[in-house]
């Protein structure tokens, strides 16, 4: 069992150590917000009053952050200095490749080891411990992370050297966002000519446009009754996540010269339906944009 620094316990990072504490790992966590803390001391974790704090004794470091720029600012050369040699470092953030490879040189350089890991599997996945996670880094890094990861996940791959899998994950969460405009596209047409959602939806599941979105998270309310949508797009991931990836995807774009006009397309209506206040809704939300509502009733 490990000695386990947790930093970032929000909406995914809270079950995730919440799982490494139920397999018999110790966790100490941080995070900015209070009541984050109080909900690592009732699954069993410690808390501290710093990130510095949490992983000063800590023999892996796990952290789920924002973004890229708050990724660079928790592993700068002065956080990493003060760590253990050979301390573990698994950022599951999703963030930009440029700044995953950044850190990883920067520990490695200081004498620790250090893995991109982002996830996928929303918060449903966070909290039943069946995550995915997408691996960059060096293969003996990797298995090192493995029975950390499989504490919190079911399916662990490595996509490649640093910063792989962060690639590897906004190239999915970019389809994603294709397929789940598209479905939310045809669900919408199948409905305005008087078809039952629902039974479209099993139509097109047994047909040739099966696809996740129709099988797992069905944007249309009533259909699936654990979906987001039937719970007026509450929880889930956000819009304003989905916009965050699908920019990190457009950026990777640019970099490559590789064109991504779906991805692109799929950026702009988000932005868009974000900007129109709806930021904090399940993704799966970007039906109601697309049939022109603020709301569709269950």
């Amino acid at each position: 069992m490990s000695n386990i620094a947790f930093i970032g316990l929000g909406n995914m990072g809270g079950p995730m150590a919440a799982n490494l504490i139920r397999k018999g790992h110790t966790v100490t966590g941080f995070d900015l917000s209070e009541t984050a803390l109080k909900a690592l001391e009732s699954a069993g974790g410690q808390t501290a009053g710093s990130a510095l704090d949490a992983a000063k004794s800590a023999d892996v470091i796990i952290s789920m952050l924002p973004s890229g720029k708050h990724v660079a600012e928790l592993y700068s050369e002065d956080f990493i200095s003060t760590l253990k040699p050979n301390t573990l470092l698994i950022d599951s953030s999703t963030i930009d490749a440029v700044t995953a490879r950044s850190v990883a040189t920067l520990a490695i350089l200081k004498g620790c080891k250090m893995i991109d890991a982002p996830v996928s599997g929303g918060t449903g996945g966070a909290q039943a411990g069946t995550l995915t996670f997408i691996v960059g880094g060096k293969q003996e890094d990797y298995e090192k992370a493995r029975p950390i990861l499989k504490c919190m996940g079911q399916n662990i791959f490595h996509a490649g050297e640093s910063g792989a899998g962060q690639v590897a994950k906004i190239c999915n969460n970019m389809l994603l966002a294709i397929h789940m405009i598209g479905t939310s596209e045809a669900i919408n047409l199948g409905v305005k000519h008087g078809l039952d959602p629902k039974i479209l939806s099993e139509i097109m599941q047994k047909s040739s446009g099966k696809n996740w979105s129709l099988e797992v998270y069905n944007p249309y309310p009533g259909v699936m009754e654990n979906a987001p949508a039937s719970r007026a797009y509450s929880g889930g991931f956000a819009v304003d996540l989905m916009a965050k990836d699908l920019g990190l995807a457009a950026e990777a774009g640019l970099e490559t010269k590789t064109s991504t006009p779906l991805g692109n397309t799929a950026l702009n209506l988000y932005r868009i339906w974000s900007e129109t206040g709806h930021g904090k809704t399940d993704f799966s939300s970007i039906l109601q944009f697309l049939n022109g509502k603020g709301n569709i009733e269950n």
